[in-house]
């Protein structure tokens, strides 16, 4: 493991914290708008999906553009092959850019240095995060929100919960997914690139900020399957009487 500066608290530090735990007063307000007071347990779902859909689309979003988007050109030939974008005369990633998303991946990357650069592996998967996962949060939003609305048909309300269930697992699952992928490379090379000797890193900035994705979701897959197996459940049992009618 590498050696690093330990924690600083000074002001640019403050607001890239403030920014990555802003978006749970966000998800909570509009889970308590949208959500009947009634159903805490959809509540809790719709308020996990959402921050967990604005966390995708603008923090790492923000880590996507600026891989694509900021770059330094380097003089002769330093890079080492594969070029990221096929450019050997560029290096890429948040370490070169100067805006606030820049500086917050830059805060990050003090604990895990991967996610200064443009890391072909780490890119790989948030373009799936970004892309995939961001919208399909959204998506289950839309479909708890429809799922609990008394007003439309209980047929409308079966259609759109069956939907959220199918949806929600597979999300939770490449949830999962991408944390092994992440963080196993690092397991399987003495995790080089995490910084671990400072407490703060250690249990703020990879501990507490990535097992949010991990213990979540496997509340998501347990919920989840209740809701299956109650359903096939109660299909058995209606095909059964139906058989002895």
């Amino acid at each position: 493991m590498s050696t690093s500066t330990s924690f600083t608290l000074d002001l640019p530090t403050v607001l890239c914290l403030a920014v990555s735990l802003s978006f749970m007063p966000i998800a909570y307000f509009l889970s308590k708008a949208l959500i009947p007071s009634t159903q805490t347990r959809n509540r809790i779902l719709f308020f996990w999906h959402a921050y967990d859909a604005l966390t995708h689309l603008f923090i790492e979003g923000s880590f996507l553009y600026e891989c694509f988007f900021s770059y330094a050109t380097i003089a002769g030939i330093h890079n080492a092959e594969p070029f990221f974008l096929n450019q050997p005369d560029r290096v890429y990633g948040p370490a070169y850019g100067n805006s606030p998303a820049s500086r917050l991946w830059q805060e990050y990357a003090k604990a895990d240095r991967r996610w200064a650069v443009a890391d072909v592996t780490v890119v790989s998967l948030e373009l799936l995060t970004v892309f995939l996962g961001g919208p399909a949060a959204v998506y289950i939003c839309y479909l708890l929100c429809r799922s609990t609305n008394e007003r439309i048909s209980a047929k409308a309300r079966g259609a759109a919960k069956s939907t959220l269930w199918f949806l929600a697992t597979a999300l939770a699952t490449a949830e999962l997914y991408g944390g092994f992928m992440t963080f196993a490379p690092e397991w399987l090379t003495g995790s080089s690139q995490l910084v671990t000797q400072d407490p703060v890193y250690l249990w703020l900035y990879l501990f507490f900020f990535n097992t949010l994705w991990v213990w979540i979701p496997l509340w998501v897959l347990w919920e989840a399957g209740k809701e299956f197996r109650a359903a096939f459940v109660a299909r058995e049992v209606q095909i059964a009487g139906r058989k002895n009618e």
